[in-house]
């Protein structure tokens, strides 16, 4: 398994996350097309925030169920949270906040959260 690093612009909020990347998914929701996130899933027991997180912003709209959270100082998105039934809790890693990762090489799966 693989541990990838991963953080914010300034540093703030940084992270790592064990597991392979096969695919990343693409939101057209209101906030992940603003944001242009790009989604890696992983379990919670797999995501260790190193630091930053009790500084870390959280942005709840429309179902109040996913927890966006962003570095209030340079407002990079680097992680969103939420409950999934039979899985608990998992984060949803922006990939573009990965240190070392060619996302040109990854699979990139749309997803059309507008619809949901």
């Amino acid at each position: 398994m693989t541990t990838y690093r991963g953080a914010c612009h300034c540093g703030k909020i940084s992270f790592t996350a064990e597991g392979e990347i096969e695919q990343v998914y693409e939101c057209n929701c209101s906030i992940c097309s603003k944001r242009a996130a790009l989604h890696w899933f992983v379990p919670a027991a797999r995501v260790t925030v190193e630091g930053g997180d009790e500084a870390a912003s959280t942005y709840l709209f429309n179902k109040n169920v996913i927890r966006h959270r962003f570095c209030p100082d340079c407002g990079v998105a680097t992680f969103s949270q939420a409950e999934k039934p039979g899985a608990g809790l998992m984060f949803a890693v922006n990939a573009r906040c990965l240190e070392g990762v060619d996302l040109k090489s990854i699979p990139v799966v749309p997803v059309d959260g507008r619809s949901l």
